[in-house]
């Protein structure tokens, strides 16, 4: 093995010995501090949606393909609406869940078991009613009025959906009490069929416009949205209403398709998510909602969804940064999952390094310490020789001998260039011993 090449190694041996124990411990602390801030997200969320054929099941789909982008799998939990999905967040079988405002009842432990990561889009009652059965009850064959629901067959859907609590709530304050309006609690698909084949007068669900039931019934000859004429009022006497308008021609222009403006009242739907779900997938979750609900829709302008606005529940950190803040600069040009941990250690990282750098002032002493001490502890050798000569305690031919034997010891030492001229002084030192000893 060539000499300069062994130098070099053995350098590279003595600095990794000498930093060694430091870089043991910089690297401790890593690790405590990765499994305490456990920066990377499970690959696996689970999302309660909604009824079969519902906004909330079209709008699921969609954060599942979203987030399949960035590995996390995203398993959607089914469910009959916005009670449920409060339930099934309570219980912990869903990290995150689409609730609707209003519509269900709030426990007072859940501000502090629930977040919110901001309102999505609003959610409008949609009371559709059958024209024959409207003649029943008004000359014009229009209803407009909650009051004129009166001796009707109505579906409010099932409890898991919410709609039954606000139906009850609004019907309360037009003081029409229960036994006068014939409720039944069916779900959306059976309820729809019934209401097709004339089994009910009204149906009555909340639900984005997206929603395809939504968009049959509009098209459907013979049935007809109630205009809630009074929508403000609605907005003003209750805070998780909004008073929304259906533009004429917006479901379809050519068939002018409302014929004439619909007032309606909307409350917001808010994605809503337990407090102890992971950070890095509340904000792939907010960030996504970026998208998917930032444009232009029937009851709302580009941009005005996703919104803090609206809120029964306390807003997420990572919520208010996505909806409020542009997207960080890591994430613009890394993958998500490296951003994310570079964001979430970047503050032990510095602390480490301010740790860190003090200490790593140890080193050179360290490693001077190490290479001259293969050096110096042979002159605790040689001086035991020279004081054995000096008083008289071993013959000098012995002593001869215990110094070649430490000589020869001397000759296999290898140290760096820089440390050279003290190995050659050792050489230099043996010597003179051996000449004191030759003239004895």
């Amino acid at each position: 093995m060539p000499q300069a090449f062994r130098n070099t190694l053995l350098t590279l041996r003595d600095l990794i010995v000498s930093a060694g124990p430091l870089a043991f411990l910089a690297l401790g602390l890593l690790v405590a501090a990765y499994w305490w801030l456990n920066p990377n997200p499970p690959n696996q969320v689970t999302l309660a949606t909604g009824p079969a054929q519902s906004a909330y099941e079209e709008f699921g789909k969609r954060y599942q393909k979203a987030l399949a982008a960035d590995g996390i799998e995203v398993v959607l939990l089914p469910s009959d609406g916005s009670s449920a999905n409060l339930q099934l967040l309570r219980e912990g079988k869903a990290d995150v869940a689409f609730v609707q405002g209003g519509t269900a009842a709030l426990q007072p432990d859940d501000p502090e078991q629930l977040v919110s990561l901001g309102s999505l889009f609003v959610e409008p009652v949609w009371l559709f009613y059958r024209a024959d059965s409207a003649l029943k009850v008004a000359a014009s064959g229009r209803l407009d009025s909650l009051r004129q629901l009166r001796g009707l067959r109505v579906n409010v859907g099932s409890e898991g959906s919410g709609v039954p609590t606000l139906m009850d709530r609004l019907l309360d304050a037009n003081r029409v009490e229960k036994g006068q309006v014939k409720l039944s609690r069916l779900e959306q698909t059976p309820a729809t069929m019934a209401f097709l084949a004339g089994k009910l007068d009204a149906l009555v669900f909340a639900s984005a416009p997206e929603s395809l039931m939504v968009q049959m019934l509009l098209q459907t000859p013979g049935v007809h949205l109630m205009d809630f004429a009074q929508h403000e009022a609605y907005g003003r006497k209750f805070p998780f209403l909004t008073p929304v308008t259906l533009p004429r021609g917006v479901v379809d222009l050519a068939g002018n398709v409302p014929a004439q403006d619909v007032r309606l009242v909307a409350s917001t739907t808010s994605l809503l998510a337990r407090e102890g779900t992971h950070p890095a997938l509340l904000t792939l979750f907010a960030q996504n909602a970026q998208t998917l609900h930032g444009s232009a829709g029937w009851f709302n302008r580009a941009r005005e969804f996703p919104s803090t606005r609206h809120s029964e529940l306390p807003i997420a950190k990572e919520g208010e940064r996505a909806i409020n803040e542009p997207v960080p600069l890591l994430q613009r040009y890394l993958p998500f999952w490296i951003a994310n941990l570079v964001e979430r250690m970047w503050l032990v990282l510095g602390i480490l390094l301010a740790v860190m750098l003090p200490l790593s002032r140890v080193v050179p002493p360290i490693y001077q310490f190490r290479v001259r001490s293969r050096v110096f502890r042979w002159y605790g050798r040689l001086r035991e020789i020279e004081n054995d000569l000096e008083s008289g305690k071993a013959l000098p031919q012995d002593l001869l001998v215990a110094l070649d034997t430490l000589e020869a010891h001397v000759e296999k030492v290898s140290v760096p260039l820089s440390y050279a001229d003290e190995l050659y002084a050792l050489r230099n030192h043996i010597h003179l011993v051996r000449r004191k000893l030759l003239r004895t």
